[in-house]
């Protein structure tokens, strides 16, 4: 009887996509995904670090799987990722029912110490840096097991060479290290053979990609025109920049590569320059909109979006009312919005008496979030008439009798359709917008543009 896997993802798209490469390996190691844990012979939970309370969320599911394992004893459990690099050892210390701990420099090792596992004993192997083999090989993304097969993940870069004083990133995922392009260009043509229509190029901070190859200047421009060329990619998306970063090089090639979407993220954090000093950011406020004019300038019918973080340590009601006039005259397409969460082992964890109350920080919070919502609103009901490109994505997970697709811009936008054969997920579609609400667009289908060229579909739940 075939062995069956479970994997439960935590956290960030590079965990996503993580999971889709070990996916694919572990269907290559002859198992069979399933999304039944009581059937799940091997359970692997990908872990996150970013949020105060990823460990307790970690440590609930590990508590369950105990009891699971106790039943049926041969079942093995993997813990990876973040977690597991910043925790090492102490995960077994603390859960002596895990099989094998790995890190996330050498998690295509998953497999292999499993095996080794159910003959030795339990495993916890943490490397400090990168394997390079896993820097250069190509094969577990291209072998990756995707939610969906008409859309990819690229990682372009592994690591980040930043400070933020909030984040523990560069702590479990090390310093930057960059994908030699001809690599990642080579990995975009072989997923467009595979009916891949659109890639997002990964990394923690896309920008500065190729700094650390040409020890100079990032080659991230480059880049997006090299992938925006492989022929039958249609959509390249990139995720995430860093305004300090944004060169005008790089919103060049985004103005210029047809198949560059209109689409930026640029995480703003604070609208504050005390906080955004403090957060060791490395600009102001006022060099933000700057950047974001000059991307806006160049790129037709841009949609941004962006990150920001309510309640950072030593926060006044004026820093706050700052972030809120400039998350005003940004007025973005989207923000998310998180509450600041102490992680250990940051700058701005050390000192708790700088923490705000959180009945200040949840009023912020509201109040914020009403700016954003505004700001969304009156974007999408200003596309009310207009004709869209959609990207089929399926049914909508909230009415099955209507389909969803999104923009070049990446907005979420729902239609119903008669033909569900013709307009299968992946299928290329114009639509006139008819509605505009906060967080998705309605509209009426016109016309299928190109149909689908992939059928295949795999679920990886995430926890």
């Amino acid at each position: 009887m075939t062995r069956k896997f479970l994997i439960r993802t935590f956290g960030c798209q590079m965990n996503e996509h993580d999971s889709e490469r070990l996916a694919g390996l572990l269907v290559a190691d002859g198992l069979e995904a399933t999304d039944d844990l009581d059937e799940a012979d091997v359970v692997v939970l990908n872990t996150c670090c970013i949020r105060e309370n990823a460990d307790n969320k970690l440590y609930g599911h590990l508590g369950h799987l105990r009891s699971l394992k106790a039943a049926r004893p041969e079942m093995q459990i993997a813990v990876t990722g973040c977690l597991s690099q910043k925790d090492k050892g102490a995960l077994r210390e603390r859960a002596d029912h895990i099989d094998v701990v790995v890190g996330t420099h050498n998690i295509t090792r998953t497999p292999v110490l499993l095996r080794q596992a159910a003959i030795d004993g339990p495993i916890t192997e943490i490397l400090d840096a990168p394997d390079p083999v896993e820097m250069t090989d190509a094969a577990p993304a291209l072998a990756a097991v995707r939610e969906v097969p008409w859309a990819a993940w690229i990682t372009i870069q592994t690591g980040c060479d930043n400070s933020c004083a909030y984040c523990i990133v560069p702590s479990v995922r090390g310093p930057e290290i960059s994908r030699p392009l001809d690599d990642i260009v080579a990995e975009a043509e072989l997923l467009a053979s595979r009916g891949v229509v659109e890639v997002t190029l990964l990394g923690q901070n896309v920008n500065s990609y190729g700094r650390d190859i040409t020890k100079r200047r990032p080659l991230f421009a480059e880049l997006l025109e090299a992938v925006g060329s492989v022929e039958g990619i249609d959509r390249v998306r990139f995720t995430s920049p860093h305004p300090k970063d944004l060169r005008p090089e790089t919103i060049e090639s985004m103005a210029t590569t047809d198949a560059v979407c209109n689409q930026l993220h640029l995480p703003l954090q604070s609208g504050s320059d005390a906080v955004l000093a403090a957060m060791r950011r490395g600009y102001t406020a006022g060099r933000y909109l700057e950047r974001l004019a000059a991307a806006r300038a160049a790129i037709d019918d841009l949609a941004v979006t962006t990150d920001i973080i309510v309640g950072f340590p030593g926060e006044t009601e004026e820093d706050f009312e700052q972030t809120l006039a400039v998350a005003a005259e940004a007025e973005f397409d989207s923000a998310y919005t998180f509450i600041f969460s102490p992680r250990p082992g940051t700058r701005a964890a050390q000192d708790p008496a700088t923490f705000i109350d959180p009945d200040v920080v949840a009023d912020r919070f509201e109040r914020l979030h009403l700016v954003v919502e505004r700001s969304a609103l009156v974007k999408h009901e200003a596309r009310v008439g207009r004709i869209e490109q959609l990207l089929v994505e399926g049914p909508s997970k909230r009415d099955d009798t209507v389909t969803s697709g999104r923009t070049r811009q990446g907005k979420l936008v729902h239609f119903r359709s008669e033909d569900p054969v013709a307009v299968r997920p992946g299928a290329i579609v114009e639509a006139t917008i008819t509605r505009g609400a906060p967080h998705f667009l309605e509209g009426e289908l016109r016309r299928v543009v190109a149909p689908s060229r992939t059928v295949r579909r795999l679920e990886l739940r995430p926890a």
